[in-house]
């Protein structure tokens, strides 16, 4: 059985009949978790098991872990800092900025992988201009360099804990201030502005193999009059063609109120197809994620398929020995040492922007 083009959430902390009914729909390709399914990391190391073992190959399983106020697992788990502790650190010190960035990285791959879960929705690989208080510190700053070699560093630690990275929101969601969880963002620039700034990160991390990406529900009218995540310049010509991705394309949320440019669900959802995304999210609306389920019944590209299965986590440290691990314990003295950071001019509370259940963007 093939993974399908769609991956959806759960209600709770556990697999319901229901779920087990939709999750074995032949659309279904994984499962992203939110803080409400998660009370232990014994309970989430059931429940990911329980979703694994309802397919062969295994439904993947992710989940929005960057660190600061977007972790959706915290009692029982490390609490990460904010990306934008590595950029304030790399300021004064790019090289320790750096080895911390791999350290906390493999942190969190780590813990995440001891516990079944395949990856986390990280990098943010857009420029923090201070513009985007949805951006603010999950973005590594605002240096082209900096944001590059820092996103470089930490997929060097979450490859090295057996998890792939997802970059996030192409082509750069840093340059405006609307919030697309609740309108649908413009950005004026033209092409060679983005091409010179926004781009660049991607850029250099599909050359180093970067394994997926996620494209913003923003709209670049110069360049296209189509949000980039129904782009097919901005997916087939650009990422695919120009910066030769290869990797899998993750939608964002398509029930948040900027994908409504795309119309209705089963129409977001061809979209997004015809586009050039090989996976499709939808969240906290499960009558939406039956009609897009419905949509693209039938759909079997064997190309994505076999994009996706790359996205399964690789074999880590067992739970039981995770803490005795000198790596991990290296990881948590590097977030110690972040804490320390003076506070981040655009640091938001864990729920003044990101909700625990909400898709981040």
């Amino acid at each position: 059985m093939r993974l399908g083009p769609v991956m959806l959430d759960l209600a709770g902390p556990v697999l319901s009949a229901e779920d087990r009914e939709v999750l074995c729909h032949p659309a279904v390709g994984g499962v992203i978790l939110f803080a409400r399914n998660y009370q232990d990391p014994e309970q989430i190391a059931a429940l990911t098991g329980a979703i694994h073992a309802l397919r062969d190959p295994h439904l993947l399983v992710a989940v929005d872990q960057e660190g600061g106020r977007v972790q959706r697992f915290r009692e029982g788990f490390t609490r990460l800092p904010p990306a934008g502790a590595l950029g304030i650190l790399a300021g004064r010190d790019p090289g320790h900025a750096r080895r911390a960035a791999t350290e906390v990285a493999w942190l969190m791959a780590a813990e995440l992988r001891a516990v079944g879960v395949d990856f986390s929705f990280a990098p943010v690989l857009d420029l923090d201009r201070g513009l985007n208080p949805v951006v603010g510190d999950r973005a590594f700053g605002r240096g082209i360099n900096a944001v590059s070699d820092l996103a470089a560093a930490w997929v060097t630690g979450v490859r090295a804990a057996g998890m792939a990275a997802v970059g996030k929101h192409f082509p750069g969601h840093g340059g405006v201030a609307a919030d697309s969880h609740h309108e649908l963002p413009i950005d004026q620039r033209g092409l060679p502005d983005i091409e010179l700034e926004d781009l660049v990160p991607f850029e250099r991390l599909i050359r180093r193999g970067l394994e997926a990406v996620m494209p913003a529900h923003v709209v670049y009218p110069r360049v296209d009059p189509r949000p980039a995540g129904f782009s097919d310049f901005w997916l087939r010509r650009v990422l695919r063609g120009r910066l030769g991705f290869e990797g899998v394309i993750f939608s964002d949320d398509l029930s948040m109120a900027a994908a409504a440019a795309g119309g209705g669900y089963p129409e977001r959802a061809r979209a997004a197809l015809a586009a050039g995304c090989d996976v499709l999210l939808v969240c906290n609306d499960r009558p939406a994620a039956i009609e897009v389920l419905e949509a693209v019944r039938g759909q079997d590209d064997p190309v994505s398929h076999l994009r996706c299965l790359r996205m399964h986590g690789r074999a880590g440290v067992p739970r039981d020995r995770l803490h005795l691990d000198p790596r991990w314990q290296r990881g948590v003295r590097a977030v110690a040492a972040l804490e320390a950071t003076e506070s981040l001019p655009l640091a938001l509370g864990p729920d003044e922007s990101v909700s625990p259940d909400q898709p981040t963007t």
